[in-house]
Formats: C-alpha cells, sequence, structure tokens
C-alpha cells in the first residue's frame, strides 16, 4: 500500500498486513450507545458489587469493552474476524412487564398519555418534549447523569383509554418500539402491559454482550413500572 492509499483510506490491499487494534470499525452511532451503555452497565455493576460480585466482575467486564468500544472506534470482535464494518443489523432485546394498579384505567391510561408525565417516574427518562399529539423528543440519561441520548418518535396506534404505540423515527440515534396495554380488573383497577422493543445501531456490541444489556435493560424497565403503580397509588414518587 502506498502513501496515497492510505492518506485516502483504501482498503488494504492483498496480501497487505494492517493492525485490526487501531481499525476504526464502529459507526458513529454504535460509539455514542456504547458509551452510553458502558457508563451505564459501569454503575450497575459498582452499586451491586457486594450482593452480587460474580455477575458485577461479568458487569465491569462488559462496560468496560463498550466504553473501549464507544471511545476508540474500534470493535474488537470485528476487528478480530476481519470486519472494517459494522454489521447492517444489530439483534433486538425484547423487554415485557405487567403490573396491576388500583386506579381506574381510563385515570391510568390518560396520565401515561401525556407523554411529558413519563419522567416523573422513569427514573432514566430526562425528558419527553412532545412536538405535537403524535411526535415527541425524547432525552434519557446514564447513571449518575453521564452522557445522554436524543431521538425523535412517534405514535403509530392508538385506543384511547385502551392501547398506546410508538417507534423512533428513521435516522434517530437509537431505534425503539413499544406499546402499552391497560386493561380493566374485576372489581376495578387497572391491568398494564408494557412491551419495549430496543435494537442498537449497528454493530454497537459484540454478540456475546447482548445478554448483560438485556438484564439491565429489563430492571431498568421493570422498577420504572412499579415507581408507576406506586405514583398512581398514592401520588408520590418512589425514591
Amino acid at each position: 500500500m502506498n502513501a496515497n492509499n492510505q492518506m485516502n483510506g483504501n482498503a488494504p490491499v492483498a496480501g497487505t498486513l494492517y493492525d485490526s487494534s487501531t481499525l476504526i470499525n464502529v459507526s458513529p452511532e454504535g460509539r455514542i450507545v456504547s458509551i452510553f451503555s458502558g457508563a451505564w452497565l459501569l454503575g450497575s455493576a459498582i452499586s451491586k458489587v457486594d450482593k452480587k460480585p460474580v455477575q458485577s466482575l461479568a458487569r465491569l467486564l462488559g462496560a468496560g469493552y463498550l466504553l473501549y468500544r464507544g471511545i476508540s472506534g474500534n470493535g474488537l470482535f470485528n476487528g478480530f474476524f476481519g470486519k472494517r464494518k459494522a454489521d447492517r443489523h444489530a439483534r433486538a432485546v425484547n423487554i415485557r412487564t405487567s403490573i396491576l394498579i388500583d386506579n381506574p384505567r381510563e385515570e391510568v391510561y390518560y396520565f401515561w398519555r401525556q407523554l411529558n408525565n413519563l419522567p416523573v417516574f422513569m427514573k432514566h427518562l430526562q425528558s419527553v418534549e412532545e412536538y405535537d399529539p403524535l411526535h415527541s423528543h425524547w432525552v434519557v440519561k446514564g447513571p449518575a447523569g453521564l452522557g445522554t441520548l436524543e431521538w425523535d418518535a412517534e405514535i403509530v396506534k392508538e385506543y384511547p383509554g385502551e392501547f398506546l404505540g410508538w417507534r423512533s423515527l428513521p435516522g434517530s440515534s437509537i431505534a425503539t418500539a413499544g406499546r402499552v396495554t391497560f386493561m380493566d380488573l374485576p372489581g376495578g383497577g387497572t391491568a398494564v402491559d408494557v412491551m419495549l422493543t430496543y435494537r442498537a445501531p449497528a454493530g454497537y456490541l459484540g454478540s456475546g454482550l447482548a445478554w448483560m444489556l438485556n438484564a439491565a435493560f429489563e430492571n431498568m424497565v421493570v422498577q420504572d413500572i412499579r415507581r408507576f403503580k406506586y405514583f398512581m397509588e398514592t401520588g408520590e414518587t418512589a425514591s
């Protein structure tokens, strides 16, 4: 390879050796999410190191890899297998949780439907700004306020009082979709069923780390829904 090819960023010619450990093979969006997710895992590992040392160690290793990946732009798994570009699609993470709330269904639904209410009980949300009845802007904060992710979303299906479905808009730094169903309970109260699908930008983590983020996000959602129940029933925010 001559100097011109190197400066122009051309791929190595056949027979040329290059150091995959310094190759940038992660998309800008993937680097952002890697840093955010690594910081999140790091905070989770530190907070539970006394109670779950083995799990915390695994999360620390995962956090270290994700932070390295985001800061350097080099995915070690991609480099090891000779990949210069990330995969087109990343595996989706699906999270589902349900809870029973003692309030009437329409009251529960319409509080959720005002999307700017969500940060009241969803601690990972910094803000949700509604542009109009169908479009909104979401900001998610990392642990201890370290880093943020932002995206625009749209409501794609709604049955007032019963069902709400949304998804992020094309070009967002994170691909996400969700739906929440509200059902009457015999004798009063509401059953709330929440499903979230999260797909990172292409190539944002090695396939072996997907389970770690699934656990982190699932725990986050479950805790947020419990806070939602507490707020609806008491009018107070849970710690």
